[in-house]
């Protein structure tokens, strides 16, 4: 079965887990979504990701984070931009999410990226989604 939109597959399966409290999510690899992890983890909303090589995809396992009350560190996470209905900015129109206590992810040509990143490099591109 194809996919229309794998990246909003793979926070759906984030956002999922998250309300069931599970530690780590399994989710089929690419690139965009290894990137994305990454932005993630070093932003602090996730402790760590692994990808393995297993089958023909692989497969990105992610380790969510969560505080020590037991409350997740990602208080929502949303799609963006579809397939259907692409959203692109500038550099100086890209969204500040909640006053900025969230982050937009941001693909562009310098990689895929943070809003606060995108507008000191001056760069814009397709906001992908909200973290916060």
């Amino acid at each position: 079965m194809s996919m229309s939109d794998p990246l909003a597959d793979m926070l759906t399966r984030i956002r999922n887990a998250i309300m069931a409290r599970f530690e780590t999510v399994d989710i089929p690899c690419s690139t965009i979504k290894v990137n994305v992890a990454k932005v993630l983890r070093d932003e602090g909303y996730i402790s760590d990701y692994q990808v393995r090589d297993e089958g023909v995809q692989g497969t990105l396992t992610i380790t969510l984070k969560y505080s020590p009350s037991g409350e997740s560190v990602i208080s929502g996470i949303k799609r963006v931009s579809k397939p259907g209905l692409r959203r692109y900015a500038k550099a100086r129109e890209i969204p500040v999410v909640l006053e900025g206590l969230g982050i937009a992810i941001v693909s562009t040509s310098q990689g895929i990226i943070t809003d606060q990143t995108a507008r000191r490099l001056n760069t814009g591109g397709e906001v992908l989604c909200e973290v916060w």
